[in-house]
């Protein structure tokens, strides 16, 4: 039987750096598919915008947010403590009278940082569609009496009623139409009793620039 001739060694090299080549080929594909290891820094990209470098901070209990059931007499509540100093102890006049009828003082809002004003004035732009409409219900860091510790917001139904019939006694003063809630100390209030109400904040002279 006559055996085939072996293939010569020139026969086989341009084989050998044909396969080589494409293994090169392959490899160089593969490495360019799959992502490098990177600090997280290096994802940041046109379609994935880099984090501020100083994320606006939310606002807590220290910057006056009220917890729920918080009465006037919570001195250790930033909302409450930080007060004008007359307007609550007026405030704790009147609630320990209304305590007499079975009502009771819940504060909803009382001092509050710039950085929460600040925060509701925009959360306010955003429910009404306008800077003039939210100026209705919220004002600018720069002239709530909120801010100045001037002003407290209160319920439940009951306070406000009480307090509408019987606040000017304790020089505490229903200040908005629209806001029944928000009361502020008028001295004056003792013998003369509460001064006309605005319609809304925006009719208020300190709330002007």
């Amino acid at each position: 039987m006559k055996r085939s001739p072996a293939v010569a060694p020139a026969t086989r090299r341009p084989i050998i750096v044909v396969l080589s080549a494409l293994v090169v080929a392959i490899i160089a594909v593969a490495v360019h598919q799959v992502p490098r290891s990177a600090s997280p820094s290096s994802y940041t990209s046109a379609s994935s915008p880099a984090a501020p470098t100083e994320p606006r901070r939310a606002a807590g209990r220290a910057d006056g947010v009220v917890p729920a059931g918080v009465t006037v007499f919570d001195g250790t509540v930033p909302a409450v403590a930080n007060l004008d100093p007359g307007l609550l102890a007026a405030l704790r006049q009147a609630a320990r009278a209304a305590a007499r009828d079975g009502v009771e003082f819940h504060v909803n809002s009382g001092w509050r940082s710039r950085t929460y004003q600040n925060r509701l004035l925009r959360e306010a732009v955003a429910k009404y569609g306008s800077e003039d409409e939210a100026a209705r219900w919220v004002a600018t860091a720069a002239t709530s009496p909120h801010v100045s510790g001037e002003a407290v917001d209160l319920g439940p139904a009951a306070a406000t009623r009480w307090l509408s019939r019987r606040g000017a006694a304790f020089g505490l003063c229903q200040i908005y139409r629209n806001e029944p809630w928000h009361y502020e100390l008028r001295p004056g209030a003792f013998a003369q009793g509460c001064p006309r109400m605005y319609a809304d904040p925006t009719e208020d002279p300190r709330m002007r620039p």
